[in-house]
């Protein structure tokens, strides 16, 4: 019997080793991943659109990128098997844009941009990633303080959105609509419940606040416009938070649960769930994604809906995704990392998310863009890729209307 084991053996190690997967063996993988033109291109814009882009695989810890070839496919080789996030963004000229699009109203180009989330990698193999393109606007959603701050006790009346100007022209902001999306702890949709009930065409609101169209709001380049709950200084509460005396627009609460200041003037509320639900309800803990849009509708006269396969309980506004001039999706932050199961917006308007560090909030972060560079009127321009992933970062020390220096 042990002469049988011996000859087995010295068998097993007479074996070709070209057999042997080095990958395996060095405890490594290789994978492609490629890149999908958006429908409705011809063969050579297709083709023009997905070669030598910079595709990106991410965890939490580290970031790899490599180019594509003339067929749109990017190699990784000599990867830890693991669950990554795939990622492509790519900026596109408005001529190009206008080509690509036939949209004559782009005034400052766009960005084509894929995002696949969660992707387990563990061999060699191929992931297809489908481009999605967008148009640049001109007003962006620059920063999101929802966190709250801990000093003596949990504060939470110095949440405040901040509007930024990216053109190089003076924009009207009247009439322009701020929309909280749908917060629920168990999304109301998922991503896939509204590809099947409609057919990816919209996002869920649970609050719409509108900027007043009765007068003027002009916001000059690099200008911004500071929407707030309590219009007051809120410093002496705690170190991180901040004054915002001088907002632009204030929600106005009719609870009385902050204080108001009658010197600012009121957003106007067009829908929530609750009617004490007066102020903006910016999770400190997250999710709390926010949408910009513009529409000549009422938007009094927008659909509503129940949560998925429900027929009653809390409704959302639903609003088509075609009015949205920018959007940020804001997911929480869990023990165990960031919830993406829970993410709301899909890739053709955000390709990405943000959110702060803390599990909890109370921390003072905020999350505000990137700046990318220099406009012709001299203001800073602030990273507009639609994907929040890379768009995005956090600070506790950043300041209303300020940003980083142009790097």
């Amino acid at each position: 019997m042990r002469t049988y084991i011996f000859t087995l053996l010295c068998i097993v190690c007479l074996m070709p080793v070209s057999c042997v997967d080095m990958d395996d063996a060095t405890g490594t993988v290789s994978h492609r991943v490629r890149l999908l033109a958006p429908e409705g291109l011809d063969k050579d814009q297709s083709a023009a659109l997905v070669a030598q882009r910079t595709v990106t695989l991410s965890t939490s810890t580290h970031k790899y990128e490599a180019q594509t070839d003339a067929g749109g496919v990017a190699v990784f080789s000599n990867l830890t098997p693991g669950i990554y996030d795939i990622s492509a963004s790519l900026s596109l000229e408005n001529e190009a844009y206008r080509q690509l699009t036939g949209d004559p109203t782009a005034t400052r180009g766009g960005v084509a941009v894929g995002q696949r989330l969660s992707v387990m990698i563990g061999a060699e193999e191929q992931t297809d990633l489908a481009l999605t393109l967008s148009k640049n606007g001109d007003i962006v959603i620059g920063k999101v303080f929802y966190a709250g701050s801990k000093g003596v006790r949990n504060y939470l009346a110095g949440k405040f959105v901040e509007l930024y100007n990216q053109s190089d022209d003076s924009v009207d902001v009247s009439g322009l609509y701020l929309g909280l999306v749908e917060s629920e702890s168990t999304p109301a949709y998922t991503l896939d419940n509204l590809h099947t009930a409609f057919a990816d065409s919209v996002v869920l609101l649970k609050q719409v606040f509108r900027i007043p169209a009765s007068a003027p709001c002009p916001v000059a380049p690099g200008g911004t416009v500071l929407l707030v709950n309590s219009a007051t200084d809120h410093t002496p509460n705690n170190d991180m938070e901040h004054d915002l005396s001088h907002a632009d627009f204030e929600a106005k609460n009719a609870s009385g649960i902050f204080v108001n200041n009658p010197d600012v003037p009121a957003l106007e509320l067009l829908f929530t769930p609750n009617a004490s639900l007066s102020y903006m309800n910016l999770v400190q803990s997250g999710p709390c994604g926010l949408v910009i849009f513009r529409t000549h509708a009422d938007v009094s006269t927008y659909a509503r809906t129940y949560a998925y396969g429900k027929s009653s309980g809390t409704q959302w506004l639903v609003l088509p995704k075609r009015e949205v001039v920018d959007a940020v999706d804001i997911l929480r932050q869990k023990s165990t990392g960031v919830d993406v199961e829970s993410k709301r917006l899909g890739n053709d308007i955000d390709a990405g998310y943000t959110h702060i560090q803390a599990v909890s909030g109370w921390t003072g972060e905020i999350v505000y863009r990137r700046t990318a560079g220099v406009g012709r009127s001299g203001q800073k321009l602030l990273s507009d890729t639609n994907n929040s992933s890379a768009d995005f970062q956090v600070s506790t020390s950043i300041g209303i209307r300020v940003y980083d220096e142009a790097k």
